[in-house]
């Protein structure tokens, strides 16, 4: 059984190690390395932030998200990240964090969650859709990939967000 809780500085071995690998294998995100936890923590919103935990307590999930813009008529327009072990694929994690980051998003005010996804990552675009977001443009040859399978080659991301019903502005 997997439980969700917010995600602490304790959890950061494990979170980095899981971003790590999706860095490494190239078509989740153009980062080639993760940042230490100072540099995470202060670029990301404290709530919601959350980790996927096994029984065992292993970590094997982890969503978090930054504020789009300073500006204050952006306030409630944020960019996510989700990532999951590559052993818990399949099991409904991405699916369960993304939920309950969307649920937790709306509590606290955010009208709008975006992401940019590499159109190659065809199980995250599935797992946004079946969470209610919809691509809303491609950004072609937005930046140059130098890791995994993009490695040398210019790289189109597709910009996918979810509009909140609760929040009045779906």
């Amino acid at each position: 059984m997997i439980r969700l809780r917010p995600m602490s500085s304790s959890d950061w071995e494990a979170v980095r190690e899981i971003y790590r690998l999706g860095i490494e294998e190239g078509d989740a995100t153009f980062e080639t390395n993760p940042p230490e936890w100072s540099h995470f923590d202060g670029g990301k919103l404290t709530t919601p932030r959350l980790v996927a935990v096994e029984e065992a307590g292993s970590v094997v999930g982890w969503v978090a998200a930054s504020p789009v813009s300073t500006r204050p008529a952006y306030r409630g327009v944020v960019e996510h990240s989700v990532y999951v072990d590559r052993a818990a694929r399949g099991r409904g994690v991405g699916r369960l964090l993304l939920d309950a980051f969307i649920a937790q998003a709306e509590e606290v005010g955010v009208w709008t969650i975006q992401a940019s996804i590499f159109p190659e990552n065809t199980a995250s675009l599935r797992l946004h859709e079946a969470a209610g977001f919809r691509v809303v443009g491609r950004r072609e040859k937005i930046a140059r990939s130098t890791l995994g399978t993009h490695a040398g080659r210019w790289c189109d991301t597709l910009l996918v967000e979810r509009r909140s019903a609760k929040t009045g502005h779906d």
